[in-house]
């Protein structure tokens, strides 16, 4: 994995960002190694290990400022559980051999345009008829938009339902009636392919449904979204790590008034805040990443986890901007754009806001 993003992602990241989107072939040689089915079950075409090999992949990607594909696998990965846990046969066998071994790739549709985190509201509808879904609506934000050949769709079964009004079906992107909307540009995951989509009357078979009846899709997204949440939390302790290393780093060689940087009581205490920040999250991570392989993981833990890492997050790599003075704020430098990226740790996966509301309803 550390040869893959040394080798290949991290020359190339320039180029994936100027285009906006990771090459096909990288994503091929990403389901060669086994990232992108690294815990889904080997019978089902995954390599059958634990959430432990999910985090490393993310961790690696992270620490070379990979981020961008590092949240493009993420969403790719949630598509494939969402087929592992609730596909039938016929549509575990279609679609996951292809989308662990990279030659397809996937998406999940879920936000929509005035709709936020109120998942429940969405306007998406799916109509049932002569065994057909015609689905019609629009989505927003969706990574892996312009590029993935199936999406993990949200959509209405039941228009006066809120929660058990929502199914999840498998949308092939070929079919008639969906489009791509523009590329959105972004503060940061430049090479992250985010996009609008929409539907109109495109009609979905009936057996390309997930689980076996309608109304589930709360219950699934609520269920998966934990394994989202934690994903990004790995990512967000990663680049704390990687922030405080470049910082650390530069403050050893930057000289200024005649002595290093490091020479300066105030860079030092800096330095020894952030370094202290950094091993409070990566232990709460890996108790976290302990409860994932057990399966002990509920929404509140992962809730806690995806809210504390990303806001604690957010404060290292402005610290570590602030140590590198003028340079910090020049995307020729890796801490620049690491400051880009996370900014959205806060938002995607559900916002913090959301993440407290979660944890308080334990209280």
């Amino acid at each position: 994995m550390r040869s893959f993003c040394e080798d290949t992602l991290a020359p190339n990241e320039g180029r994936f960002n100027a285009q906006g989107f990771v090459d096909r072939d990288v994503w091929r040689q990403a389901g060669e190694i086994g990232i992108l089915g690294a815990d889904i079950p080997a019978d089902l075409g995954g390599v059958g290990g634990h959430f432990g090999f999910s985090a490393i992949a993310a961790e690696e990607m992270a620490r070379v400022g990979a981020n961008s594909f590092r949240v493009a696998v993420a969403i790719h990965v949630i598509a494939a559980h969402y087929l592992a846990h609730y596909g039938s046969d016929e549509q575990r066998r279609q679609w996951l051999p292809g989308l662990c071994d990279g030659s397809k790739l996937a998406g999940v549709a879920m936000s929509e345009p005035g709709g936020g985190s109120d998942l429940q509201g969405m306007k998406t509808r799916a109509v049932l008829s002569d065994g057909q879904y015609a689905v019609s609506g629009s989505k927003i934000f969706i990574t892996n938009g312009s590029q993935a050949d199936l999406l993990v769709v949200a959509a209405k079964t039941n228009p006066e339902a809120r929660a058990r009004g929502i199914s999840m079906m498998l949308l092939d992107t070929s079919l008639p009636g969906f489009s791509v909307g523009r590329r959105l540009e972004k503060v940061g995951l430049h090479a992250s392919d985010t996009c609008e989509l929409f539907f109109d009357n495109c009609l979905v078979q009936a057996d390309a449904l997930l689980g076996k009846e309608e109304g589930l899709g709360f219950i699934q997204m609520m269920e998966q979204l934990a394994y989202e949440r934690v994903i990004a939390a790995v990512g967000c302790v990663a680049n704390m790590e990687q922030a405080y290393v470049l910082a650390r780093d530069y403050a050893a060689e930057r000289r200024a008034f005649g002595k290093a940087l490091t020479e300066m009581q105030h860079v030092r205490f800096e330095l020894a805040d952030i370094k202290t920040d950094v091993l409070a999250a990566r232990t709460f991570l890996d108790h976290i990443i302990t409860q994932m392989i057990s399966g002990s993981v509920d929404a509140e833990l992962a809730s806690m986890g995806k809210y504390w890492t990303s806001e604690k997050l957010g404060q290292v790599a402005d610290r570590c901007v602030q140590i590198f003075g003028g340079y910090g704020y020049m995307t020729e430098y890796p801490v620049a754009r690491l400051y880009a990226d996370a900014r959205v740790e806060r938002i995607y996966g559900g916002t913090t806001e959301i993440m407290k509301e979660i944890i308080s309803r334990t209280l």
